[in-house]
């Protein structure tokens, strides 16, 4: 029987039935059969076989054996292609923007490089009450920040007695931790709550709360903190730092 080809119901139709195929193949780690992908989908067989074929054809689909199918390296590659245009600090000025505005406090996206960690970007007004000492581009040393106390608690223990060694864990406040055993614990601490905080470490009347931005592979890449004066920052912002990081790391692929 002819089909108008001008008409857009059979391509809808067809679209619909190729991303069901493709999710329900997704959801399977090993090649799937025809008839499993038939009876998941509630496509007939031949229905089924001939969209799988024709996205083998087009590589996004890759036929093992006879008869059963997995996603195909296709899709590996459009993949790599958004995941290069995907950048954390564009993802994160949005939620970033929205945690300002119901804090009013400094909102800070940081990343480690080396024994330091580096603001890349920051929400803030200066009706927050706080200044802000360091600006987009300043560092601080990892154990004296929320931030950084989060890509310590990620290292293991022998990465960790190496940085202590190397940075002699100098303090800048009295609150700040100078001592190894002191930080174990804390870091133990921030693995237990998936959290960080930063008690007048770093600058005196200051104090911190951080969640980690993690990418598509798990690996944590930033960190979301609050600044806040050392009085008024709420035990409940805690929970929406975690919250936002955990939003931007979902943009960013993370299946947490």
């Amino acid at each position: 029987m002819a089909t108008n080809k001008e008409s857009p119901t059979p391509a809808i139709q067809v679209m619909e039935r190729m991303f069901a195929l493709l999710d329900a193949l997704a959801a399977h780690q090993d090649p799937v059969s025809l008839k499993a992908l038939s009876e998941s989908t509630g496509l007939h067989p031949s229905t089924a076989h001939r969209i799988l074929n024709d996205l083998t054809i087009g590589r996004f689909v890759d036929r093992p054996e006879p008869g059963t199918y997995r996603l195909g390296m296709r899709l590996l590659e459009l993949g790599n292609l958004v995941k290069a245009r995907l950048d954390v600090r564009d993802a994160a000025l949005g939620p970033m923007r929205e945690l300002h505005k119901i804090t009013h406090q400094a909102v800070n996206l940081s990343v480690r490089q080396g024994d330091e960690i580096v603001y890349i970007e920051r929400a803030y007004s200066e009706r927050s009450g706080m200044q802000v000492v360091r600006a987009v581009g300043g560092r601080a040393p990892l154990h004296l920040t929320s931030v950084g106390k989060l890509f310590l608690a990620h290292d293991d223990p022998q990465r960790v007695r190496a940085y202590a060694t190397r940075t002699g864990l100098s303090g800048q406040t009295r609150n700040s931790i100078t001592d190894l055993p002191k930080l174990e614990r804390e870091l133990s601490q921030v693995r237990q709550n998936a959290m960080a905080r930063d008690d007048e470490e770093l600058e005196l009347g200051v104090r911190c709360v951080a969640a980690g931005v993690f990418d598509d592979q798990g690996k944590l890449i930033a960190g979301l903190s609050i600044s806040a004066p050392a009085d008024r920052l709420e035990e409940s912002w805690a929970e929406r730092v975690k919250d936002t990081a955990a939003r931007i790391s979902a943009s960013l692929g993370h299946r947490g």
